[in-house]
């Protein structure tokens, strides 16, 4: 059966106490009409001194709970990615002391991104391919009180992970009767790694359906990916390599020379090329055998540039 839940079917803290706002049958499918992560404070007419002034308690808003009848503490919830479809526009953002350069990039910076069916052109040479998912899948929690829905958990949450895209399944350890789902946090591309703190923050539409099972148990996320397809034709990639003792050096390493060579090989600005990194380079732990030394790799597709 086809249900629909959205605004003003919202909330921005995790609370197993929040009423439900749907009831549904195990194997029900589920659209969750999402706003951004702003909680549709965000417009594709935002300044960014408007930008500066929002409401950063709302950040991460998500739709929901959702009630799965039957559901119990000890059982996994199955959730089935059906369709993401994002609404035509996005941002992406620089908040001075966040994301992986804090001490380059000191200034705020908003981007409002078009998008077009499955791809962007909206920095200058560049195309970029774009994959919608939910930044924001869980579960209620099994402790008492209110939680930011800013960190992930046991629950699921703000995982951000890219390859939860139509045809993924995520799996969550039920914490509360009901399980009490619920998702948002739509971004229409994301790097692995979500470098500068944004990928392209969207509103979405999203079709999930969630399913009971009693036939293993877990205590943390675990997921099914489909094959990934590439970013846009296969043209190979450009890869920054470094390492360090700490993975988080290397990381701001790898982060650092991507942007000069955005700037210096297609006349990005900084903030343009950091915002880029943010929703298309990948980073990888090439190895951790090495001791002291892990080495990171960060993967920009060849493709963005045709």
């Amino acid at each position: 059966m086809l249900h629909h839940i959205g605004p003003p079917a919202v909330h921005d803290r995790w609370n197993r106490s929040l009423e439900p706002r749907l009831e549904v049958e195990s194997g029900d499918v589920v659209e969750f009409d999402c706003l951004d992560s702003s909680g549709g404070q965000v417009t594709p007419h935002t300044t960014l001194d408007e930008y500066m002034r929002i409401d950063r308690g709302k950040i991460h808003t998500i739709t929901g709970p959702v009630f799965v009848k039957g559901a119990r503490p000890g059982d996994v919830l199955e959730v089935r990615v059906r369709r993401v479809e994002h609404h035509g526009w996005g941002w992406t953002s620089i908040v001075p002391g966040l994301g992986s350069l804090p001490a380059r990039f000191g200034n705020p910076f908003l981007f409002l991104w078009r998008l077009e069916g499955g791809e962007s052109r909206s920095m200058p040479g560049i195309t970029l391919q774009l994959a919608p998912f939910l930044g924001i899948m869980g579960v209620a929690p099994g402790e008492d009180g209110e939680m930011r829905t800013r960190p992930p958990g046991a629950h699921g949450g703000n995982l951000d992970v890219r390859q939860l895209v139509p045809g993924a399944t995520l799996y969550l350890p039920v914490f509360n009767d009901g399980a009490l789902f619920s998702a948002g946090d739509g971004h229409a591309a994301q790097g692995d790694g979500e470098v500068c703190i944004n990928g392209i923050e969207a509103p979405m539409t999203a079709e999930l359906q969630l399913t009971v099972r009693r036939d293993f148990r877990i205590s943390q996320p675990l997921a099914e990916f489909p094959p990934q397809p590439p970013r846009g034709p296969d043209l190979g990639s450009w890869a920054f390599i470094e390492s360090a003792e700490h993975p988080m050096d290397a990381a701001r390493g790898v982060i650092g020379r991507a942007v000069d060579f955005l700037v210096a090989r297609r006349r990005l600005s900084p903030e343009q090329a950091y915002a880029l990194c943010s929703v298309a380079l990948d980073l990888r732990i090439s190895q951790c055998v090495n001791t002291p030394l892990v080495t990171v790799s960060g993967l920009l597709a060849k493709s963005l540039f045709r």
